[in-house]
């Protein structure tokens, strides 16, 4: 934990391998693109992949595993299997009670996330109801005033000036699962809730406000907002 937290009232969250259990099926795609042409992959180049835009992402693919392919070409491969595989993604633990948690006390929430707006609706096929708690949604690959993917802070601080009250960069709360989105939140100003994957490594776990195994274990009034009821 780089600092102690201090109070917020806006809320901007990632969504892939934080709300949505879709980074073990983005591994899988990787994966099996890298089988059918003989090339491994290394969870280093998937560690470089995590919070970037779809555009990036693939770069790196390509690049890193050396794919006879160009990137375009990869591209509409990994999109199809995305079209394929991600419509059952489920939602991660204590996320749902943190999202409904914030919209029953009117805590304005925002999506901020690097994937582009067919593939989101792709992903919560069947979490419409819980993703319209949302006030909004930056998508990253697809919105025009997103310039610069994660660790850029583009899309964070356009997701804040989005909210009706244009809120200061320092009263919003990030919450990231990647490296890449830690940064761009912290190159944004604001303070950030790291839930990492189990491959990310403790040198790329450091600078975010606090490290959490899960969002069950995220306590709001750590950071002034109300706290979870208390249960018998």
């Amino acid at each position: 934990m780089s600092s102690c937290p201090h109070r917020v009232t806006h809320c901007i969250f990632d969504m892939d391998g934080l709300l949505l259990d879709t980074e073990v099926v983005y591994e899988e795609i990787v994966r099996q693109i890298a089988d059918s042409f003989k090339k491994s992959y290394p969870a280093e180049v998937r560690v470089r992949m995590l919070g970037t835009t779809e555009q990036r992402s693939a770069e790196i693919a390509v690049n890193e595993l050396d794919l006879p392919v160009t990137v375009e070409e990869y591209l509409k491969i990994f999109h199809t299997k995305c079209s394929e595989m991600l419509g059952n993604s489920s939602i991660m633990k204590g996320a749902e009670r943190l999202l409904r948690h914030l919209d029953t006390y009117k805590i304005p929430i925002a999506l901020a996330t690097s994937s582009g707006e067919p593939m989101v609706e792709i992903k919560i096929t069947n979490h419409h109801e819980l993703f319209q708690l949302f006030h909004h949604r930056v998508c990253g690959s697809t919105d025009a005033e997103v310039k610069e993917g994660k660790p850029s802070p583009d899309i964070f601080l356009v997701a804040a000036s989005r909210f009706p009250d244009k809120p200061d960069p320092s009263n919003c709360l990030v919450f990231e699962d990647a490296p890449n989105g830690v940064q761009a939140a912290l190159r944004a100003g604001m303070q950030v809730v790291m839930v990492p994957d189990k491959v990310i490594p403790e040198k790329l776990r450091q600078g975010a406000t606090q490290v959490l195994e899960s969002l069950e274990a995220f306590k709001p009034e750590d950071f002034g907002l109300p706290p979870f009821p208390t249960t018998c």
